[in-house]
């Protein structure tokens, strides 16, 4: 198979994959949030930084070298999948350690059983993080997306079970513990590989050199995503928290779709382009494209943010609302920073990822206390301006690398953006007007959200015939 064929094969299947599983969630979320209380999704929200830190310290961004190591054999898969095994134990005892502590910074006694539980996700993916990056290189999403559904659809069925019986805030626990089983499960049963017990100094030496520097930028990355979870957790109550990652998980949800596929697909596509001019080429393309995906959606999100949160989460979930709407102004960019920080990882610039972060990191921190004072609300604004900011970081670097000027990528993709804030001034005073005779919040959200996409796309294919080229080459190769 060509690469072209098979980017446009990942990127198919890996939709697919994703957007098949974010709908199981979206519909999984909205049932649990109609039979919870904001204050349990708090709780899960404070502690799930000291999950995702376990995870990315179990890795060791070897699976990423994995990945990028032009002909792996046994011995190096075999080497990632011993280290990560020792080290996820080892993580482990950690945090079951530490759980008590944990509770205690937050004045909750019942984290101390929530973190020991969810701690042993990491631990259970462990077992199949090499199985995944064996698959994310040979580009077989198909066989991913089968055997992610099920997990998903499993645990749902026991996390929805679990809340429907009262079991409150550890159906949403299990919930994530049986995926983390089922998962595994299935890729030990389907996946045609199995690791021989053998360590190699040598090539642990070749893959943790190159993948310490992404885990270093990794754990600074969730360690600052999560701070925020973490200050209003501490400063707040549980019930603000549950507000805060309700926003974030809802505008996460329509730019995960794409961000997921464009990470997975272009890091391994780009992994087999040599030639800088092809690579920019690629880059450019793809950059307009996520664009003209995200622009619309997420603009169209924030104009019916609220008639959308009454109608799918109940009244309950409104204080959400505000933050969703500044929270998702940054999603339009989300999956550009994670296409652009794909170059550095292709050219094999680990070492300038992991200094990038931390200058971004530490600029993130001064943006956390000039916010904290303004309470959630300035939390919020100070995350989306930092989002930004580290976005046109990420485009100069990036684009230094392939000879793409930061300036360039401004003016190919700007237009994008005019377009999406006309379209926006246009529409929302026409809503304001129209809730006087359109009564009902399901009838207001579908028609302007709808109304909004469609005109943004009809607007930028007239103005931009180079994209509209590029959409009719690709519909017509897929015919």
């Amino acid at each position: 198979m060509s690469l072209k064929k098979q980017a446009i094969s990942g990127v198919k299947w890996n939709f697919v994959q994703q957007f098949s599983v974010q709908i199981i969630n979206f519909v999984v979320q909205v049932i649990l949030a109609r039979l919870l209380m904001p204050e349990m999704f708090g709780l899960i929200a404070m502690v799930i930084i000291f999950i995702s830190i376990g995870r990315a310290l179990m890795d060791g961004g070897m699976t990423s070298s994995l990945i990028r190591t032009k002909n792996p054999d046994q011995l190096d898969y075999s080497t990632v999948f011993v280290t990560n095994i020792i080290v996820s134990f080892a993580i482990y005892g950690i945090v079951y350690f530490s759980a008590p502590y944990i509770a205690e910074f937050y004045n909750q006694n019942i984290l101390t059983d929530i973190v020991r539980l969810l701690a042993l996700t990491f631990v259970i993916q462990a077992l199949v993080a090499v199985h995944v990056a064996k698959l994310t290189k040979e580009m077989n999403f198909k066989l991913q997306m089968k055997l992610e559904i099920p997990a998903t659809i499993i645990s749902a069925i026991v996390g929805v079970t679990m809340a429907y019986k009262g079991y409150g805030v550890w159906s949403l626990v299990w919930l994530n513990l049986i995926r983390a089983i089922a998962f595994t499960v299935q890729y030990w049963l389907f996946v045609d590989w199995r690791p021989s017990l053998v360590f190699d100094k040598n090539r642990f030496k070749y893959h943790f050199h190159f993948g310490y520097k992404l885990t270093l930028s990794s754990l600074l990355n969730t360690i600052y995503n999560d701070a925020y979870r973490i200050v209003i957790g501490r400063f707040f109550s549980p019930a603000a928290v549950g507000f805060f990652n309700h926003a974030e998980t809802m505008r996460l949800f329509p730019v995960n779709q794409i961000s997921s596929v464009v990470g997975k697909v272009t890091y391994p596509l780009f992994s087999k382009i040599n030639d800088d001019v092809a690579l920019k080429s690629v880059y450019q393309t793809t950059m307009k494209l996520i664009l003209l995906c995200v622009v619309p959606v997420m603009l169209s999100l924030v104009l019916v943010a609220e008639e959308g949160f009454r109608f799918v989460f109940g009244e309950k979930w409104l204080p959400a609302v505000p933050y969703f709407q500044i929270l998702a102004l940054a999603s339009i960019v989300r999956p550009v920073s994670s296409y652009n920080l794909n170059i550095l990882k292709v050219k094999g610039r680990s070492d300038l990822f992991l200094k990038l972060e931390i200058a971004k990191k530490s600029l993130g921190v001064i943006t956390i206390l000039i916010g904290l004072p303004f309470q959630v609300i300035g939390l919020v604004i100070a995350s989306t301006v930092f989002f930004y900011i580290t976005v046109v970081i990420d485009m100069y670097y990036s684009g230094r690398l392939i000879f793409y000027s930061i300036g360039e990528q401004v003016k190919d993709i700007y237009h994008l953006f005019v377009i999406g804030g006309f379209v926006f001034l246009i529409l929302y005073p026409i809503k304001l007007y129209s809730q006087s005779y359109l009564k009902h919040d399901f009838v207001i959200a579908s028609i302007f959200s709808t109304t909004f996409i469609i005109i943004y796309l009809l607007i930028s294919l007239v103005f931009d015939k180079q994209l509209y080229q590029t959409l009719k080459s690709i519909r017509h190769k897929n015919k």
